[in-house]
């Protein structure tokens, strides 16, 4: 199922324009939702509405970054980046993990610790329930958002929602939808931590609260953050859409065989396909050429979202054996 989310991911060329929307959207939630929590947690002395507000402010912080690699990746190559500059999203959405983990999360902890161990006064919580309502309303439309499109895309590939945001190379999308479950989920733990406090009159369960809000937010940046270096590093296509693209080179009369298949994901919907390919001896330099040629157009037709296709010819097995060369090209 994994599979399915990587081989067609590439193939989509609308994507961008919805991620685009979906960030936004998030971006504009999380600001007014960062400013309100903050006023609440000064004025009802709350440790945990103030660990919300350092939340949404990181969660706003992020949505510009991801912003910032969206716009970025979509430039055309140039001389100085011959291959464009898809992998760039990835780096910014790195950072943006990691504002996830230095914004909200260090500062939950700390604010946690804080409060359990000084302790805190308690003022009226009711500007916090208040707040907290309304977050929670705007939090679930931006969750809505990504949610949306999220399934609409699972739904084309034939893999479950689950398995789409486990898999896609698209971690616009990815962040928006665990920033905002994540958010929600802390806007819950608050008002636990608020009612705990309201009927104990003990300010503990405000610092657990936050304590939960922390962890919750190390999670998510961790997930994120790891998602980001597995693209950073090099993702190739899942294997049966490299087998398929084997198919499609061998399918040439001109071909024996495919010694060596290279593919790396550059962006959620572009890859790269490079071969070294054993080409018949009885065929002239102008048959290899439109082989070649042929070659790359098929496999570019059975998968637009494989931009570049980079084909090397080279001396089969037993050619290289006879020549006293290593046989694995």
């Amino acid at each position: 199922m994994s599979e399915q989310v990587d081989r067609v991911q590439p193939e989509q060329s609308e994507g961008g324009g919805e991620s685009t929307f979906t960030v936004i959207v998030a971006a504009v939630a999380n600001l007014g939702i960062a400013v309100a929590k903050a006023v609440a947690g000064l004025i009802s002395g709350s440790s945990a509405m103030l660990s919300e507000a350092a939340h949404s402010l990181a969660d706003t912080v992020t949505e510009l970054l991801l912003l910032t690699a969206l716009k970025r990746s979509e430039k055309p190559a140039d001389e100085d980046h011959p291959l464009g500059y898809g992998p760039e999203r990835y780096i910014w959405a790195m950072l943006a993990a990691v504002a996830t983990f230095v914004g909200g999360a260090v500062f939950s902890v700390y604010d946690g610790i804080h409060t359990l161990v000084a302790g805190e006064e308690l003022g009226d919580p009711l500007i916090s329930y208040i707040v907290l309502a309304v977050a929670l309303l705007l939090e679930g439309y931006s969750l809505r958002t990504g949610v949306k499109q999220a399934r609409g895309e699972a739904n084309r590939f034939g893999a479950s929602f689950g398995r789409y945001l486990r898999y896609t190379p698209d971690t616009a999308v990815k962040a928006v939808v665990m920033e905002d479950s994540a958010a929600i989920a802390g806007l819950v733990l608050a008002a636990l931590g608020l009612l705990g406090g309201q009927l104990t009159g003990s300010g503990v369960w405000d610092g657990v609260a936050s304590l939960c809000i922390g962890a919750l937010l190390l999670y998510v940046a961790w997930v994120l953050g790891r998602s980001n270096a597995q693209l950073l590093i090099g993702r190739p296509l899942p294997k049966p859409m490299r087998e398929e693209i084997r198919d499609e080179l061998l399918a040439s009369e001109h071909v024996e065989a495919v010694l060596e298949l290279t593919t790396l994901l550059q962006g959620p919907r572009e890859a790269l396909v490079a071969a070294k390919v054993d080409f018949r001896d009885a065929s002239t330099a102008a048959q290899i050429e439109w082989a070649c040629e042929q070659a790359e157009r098929r496999v570019r037709e059975r998968f637009p979202g494989v931009r570049r296709v980079y084909l090397d010819p080279t001396p089969g097995y037993a050619q290289r054996r006879e020549e006293g060369l290593n046989p694995w090209p």
